[in-house]
């Protein structure tokens, strides 16, 4: 296969298929958003030692805002209705795996601004009351 021949299959969309590529692309970004969250929240659980959790909470939260946009753009710009092989309906489910990775991030990022509580502290604030 020549250089012009290969460029012209990724330019189409390849094996895939036109539309789909596009969709596929919104769905395989929202999903890796989906796993940075969900370990950035295992790192603040104590569950995983590597890493920042504030960093993973970030970065989850800007792939799942990348993932909506590419969906949305998809959504924007094919033809046709669900059904047609377009990619429409997997650009449709890439919108809520977006917004799930934002959210599992954003839930990350706000439980790593709060101070740390231990057990100490907790049992001063019942034996003689609240310190702030």
């Amino acid at each position: 296969m020549s250089a012009a021949a290969a460029l012209m299959v990724a330019a189409e969309g390849g094996v895939i298929g036109d539309g789909r590529t596009g969709a596929n692309l919104a769905l395989g970004v929202g999903l890796i958003g989906v796993a940075i969250g969900w370990l950035a929240q295992a790192r603040l659980a104590g569950r995983i030692s590597t890493g920042n959790a504030r960093t993973g909470a970030m970065s989850a939260m800007v792939v799942g805002l990348i993932g909506m946009a590419l969906a949305v753009l998809h959504l924007a710009t094919s033809s046709g209705g669900p059904g047609t092989g377009n990619g429409i309906v997997g650009a449709i489910a890439a919108i809520p795996l977006g917004l799930t990775a934002i959210v599992i991030g954003w839930r990350a990022l706000a439980h790593s601004r709060r101070p740390e509580q231990t057990a100490d502290r907790f049992e001063h604030e019942r034996e003689f009351g609240s310190t702030s």
